[in-house]
């Protein structure tokens, strides 16, 4: 992970030694970052953060954009889209229009558009329900924080009560726009109809809180100053830190058209463009994602900006005319095949994704799945690559991509490497705990026993913690319980008796709690009370496929890295800890309780896990 940056902007040297310590940026930083001249060290830097968080892979997604009417009550000075009703270029789509544009491979529908003054509040939701019905695959991302506000007013519903019914009628996320930027003196220049930042931010805190994850955005390259675009980012930080629900962070070019706004230049140059995708990655240290959308951006900047901090190209977006009407000159549509090669080009892994960011389908040969926690550190702190390529994916997923032929090896989780053990070859290296783990944690209300008949929340991410769980309470606590799966992200988890979270995030509710449950149990303590033997979480695995040559390298490779990345578990620490919200010491007394090495102990705690789990299956085929 070590990288040296032969800067020409000294100015920017301090910067990064506090993002190698993993120290979070100022105000003041972001001014100078985008003050500098020095744009190629700038690239690096937010290059360094992205390959940390994001490996090699650049995400994209098959979607399509339906915009259901220009026709709006508003007239942002910044809009070329809207219009009014009577206007000739003024349109309404029908549900079954809406419908006629969806196919059964899209993922990912993006709704977004005018806001009409008269349609009636049944219609948006049975539009919602109609798509949900009809492709059931496909996820439904829909209304802007404007929109929402819009409905708010027009319907007399509280927010709340608008989110619930449109996360009841199929809406899973929520996109980013209508950020604008957080400046009240752009917005009283430019959108004084609209809602400002407190509005926006108000309704994307709530739509967090009742398990909704939203995307953001900024609109730059107008009137507004750096000073306001740095803010505009801090503010979303601080968002971030209170509710964990940002998916991705997208900066959109502003688009002059014939809007009449007369920017620096008619459109924002490339410099600009890689420099807020750059900066955003380096301020926005607690977003997972960061996008390069290509419509705004063209093909060409966007591929560049995957180098620049970017990790998602956003997707084939059919049917956007929001920024073409405003002169984007970008194609209206991309095929897949075309962003696969754009993202190759960029000597990026391309990986197919959901609306959530789980993987479907990996466009590249010799990647490695990497658990993205900070358990599995010691072993990618100081991995060198060579020819093998790093995709960070959650346990689950992990294992679904292997059992799909999709990587060649991995630090699988336990329960997918009993399962696929006929395809995989396990290497002598593992994440095992002692007595406790801290980050596979049962949060409930409830004692063991008193978990009978109840509904257990169990967070999407797990393949392993999910059957511990199983294991716990029907055999060592005579108990059975719903078990249902929760995505990955925020969520809500009113209704449930008891939830388990596993990761970064189970170490973080760890330490402040999980709000509405009082009891907390950590399931490798449960374990090794029962047991007696440590609990081993995942085997590093290659497939059997995998030339010999391949195998030996890799499993050198790993070694190297993890004896290097065990002598410096404290700067490991160091520099993970804050994204988590841990302090150093903390972090460096998490990785000092788990053994990484297969052993004699780790290999009896697997045969004993794999009986209990095979009469725990049995029983359940039984009946």
């Amino acid at each position: 992970m070590g990288q040296t940056i032969h800067f020409m902007d000294t100015s920017l040297i301090p910067i990064w030694e506090k993002v190698q310590r993993g120290e979070r940026l100022s105000f003041d930083d972001g001014l100078t970052m985008f003050r500098t001249i020095d744009v190629i060290s700038l690239g690096k830097m937010a290059h360094f953060v992205q390959k940390a968080r994001s490996g090699d892979a650049v995400y994209f997604v098959l979607n399509q954009k339906i915009e259901p009417t220009n026709i709006c009550v508003l007239a942002c000075k910044f809009c070329d889209f809207a219009t009014k009703a009577g206007q000739p270029d003024a349109y309404e789509m029908t549900i079954h229009e809406i419908l006629h544009k969806l196919t059964p491979d899209i993922h990912e529908v993006h709704i977004t558009g005018g806001l009409h003054p008269d349609w009636k509040w049944d219609y948006y939701l049975e539009m919602l329900r109609q798509i949900k019905q009809q492709f059931p695959d496909a996820d439904i991302k829909a209304f802007t924080a404007v929109e929402i506000d819009f409905f708010h007013k027009k319907f007399k519903l509280p927010i709340e009560e608008v989110l619930k019914q449109l996360k009841d009628a199929g809406m899973r996320t929520m996109p980013g726009g209508g950020a604008e930027v957080f400046s009240e003196r752009v917005r009283k220049r430019l959108f004084s109809s609209k809602i400002g930042a407190k509005v926006w931010l108000d309704i994307h805190r709530a739509a967090h809180r009742m398990g909704i994850p939203t995307n953001s955005t900024i609109l730059y390259g107008h009137i507004e100053t750096l000073e306001e675009r740095v803010d505009h980012l801090i503010k979303l930080r601080s968002l971030q830190d209170e509710t964990r629900g940002f998916l991705t962070f997208i900066p959109l070019a502003f688009q002059p058209g014939d809007t009449g706004i007369k920017p620096t230049h008619r459109f924002t140059s490339a410099i600009d463009d890689l420099k807020m995708i750059a900066v955003s990655r380096l301020m926005l240290d607690n977003f997972p994602h960061i996008k390069a959308y290509w419509v705004m951006l063209t093909e060409e900047v966007a591929s560049v900006a995957l180098n620049f901090g970017a990790d998602d190209l956003d997707g084939t977006v059919g049917g956007e005319k929001i920024a073409h009407d405003a002169g984007a000159i970008t194609p209206m549509q991309l095929t897949k095949e075309k962003i696969i090669k754009i993202i190759r080009d960029a000597g990026k892994v391309p990986v197919e994704r959901d609306v959530f960011y789980n993987p479907l389908n990996v466009f590249s040969p010799n990647v490695i799945g990497q658990i993205p926690y900070l358990n599995s550190v010691p072993f990618y702190h100081h991995f060198e690559k060579r020819k093998f390529k790093l995709l960070p994916v959650s346990p689950r997923r992990m294992g679904d991509l292997s059992r799909n032929n999709q990587i060649d090896a991995g630090l699988f989780s336990l329960a997918d490497y009993l399962s696929q053990k006929d395809i995989l070859t396990p290497l002598p290296y593992c994440i095992a705990t002692r007595d406790q783990v801290k980050s596979v944690m049962l949060f409930s209300n409830h004692g063991w026993q008193e978990l009978n008949n109840k509904v257990i929340g169990i967070i999407d991410d797990t393949a392993t913690s999910v059957r511990l769980l199983r294991v716990l309470l029907e055999k060592k606590h005579g108990v059975k319980a719903e078990l249902k799966r929760l995505h990955s992200g925020v969520n809500d988890y009113e209704g449930f008796d008891a939830v388990l979270l596993i990761g970064d995030e189970a170490l973080r509710r760890q330490k402040f709690g999980l709000e509405k449950f009082e009891l907390v149990y950590d399931l490798a303590t449960e374990w090794y009370d029962w047991q007696k033997l440590p609990f081993v979480f995942a085997v590093w695995a290659v497939r059997k496929a995998l030339p010999l040559a391949s195998r030996d390298e890799l499993a050198s490779l790993i070694q190297d890295a993890l004896e290097k990345g065990e002598l410096e578990l404290e700067r490991i620490s160091q520099m993970h800890a804050g994204r988590i919200g841990l302090n150093p010491m903390e972090a460096t007394e998490y990785l000092q309780g788990f053994n990484y090495r297969m052993g004699e102990r780790e290999w009896r705690a697997i045969e004993v896990f794999e009986n209990l789990l095979a009469s725990v299956e049995t029983e359940v085929e039984q009946k």
